[in-house]
């Protein structure tokens, strides 16, 4: 049974593409474009998740739409898994803003707690180096398989929207977050 959950790269995509989001459905090519894999490896793959009950699928406008299936014996393990691997991904991430030379603070908010209301994904501030804050966020997307909204502020620029209560700014200090690294004692 593991053998068919886990034996391709492409599975292991659309198992947390699927697992992350639990209420949406996805036609074949959105589901290329979101995980960046060929479409004959995702149609293969889809069509073995579905012969084993872990996605359905409706048809919608000459479309097959797939979605995961809750009632799947192993689905909240399943989902357990996969947040246990962004628990990992987390690990690995504090790691690596911990090796960025110049970062203050450092806070993931947005997508990465579900706060939909919030316009960025990563606040970062500090003095860091062009290169390095763009190789981060690079690894970040490749950690996550996904875009990172991401906003940068120099030390200086955030105490001034601070003090000048920017709207913007309070939005993510409001917002759930998980703070990786303050020097800022905020």
């Amino acid at each position: 049974m593991l053998e068919q959950l886990f034996g391709s790269r492409t599975r292991a995509k659309l198992l947390h593409l699927f697992l992350e989001n639990v209420s949406r459905s996805f036609f074949v090519r959105e589901i290329c474009r979101a995980i960046n894999e060929r479409i004959n490896s995702v149609r293969r793959e889809l069509d073995n998740l579905e012969k084993f009950g872990l996605i359905t699928f409706q048809t919608k406008e000459q479309k097959k739409f797939y979605q995961i299936n809750q009632d799947f014996p192993v689905y909240n393990e399943l989902k357990a898994l996969i947040a246990k691997s962004k628990l990992l991904a987390q690990r690995i991430l504090d790691q690596k803003a911990q090796k960025l030379i110049g970062l203050r603070y450092l806070a993931l908010t947005g997508q990465f707690t579900d706060e939909e209301n919030v316009q960025t994904d990563v606040l970062l501030v500090g003095r860091i180096p062009r290169e390095a804050l763009e190789k981060f966020i690079k690894e970040l997307e490749k950690i996550y398989r996904r875009e990172i909204r991401y906003t940068y502020f120099s030390t200086q620029e955030f105490n001034l929207r601070k003090d000048l209560t920017d709207k913007f700014l309070y939005s993510i200090i409001n917002s759930n977050k998980v703070v990786l690294v303050n020097k800022l004692g905020i």
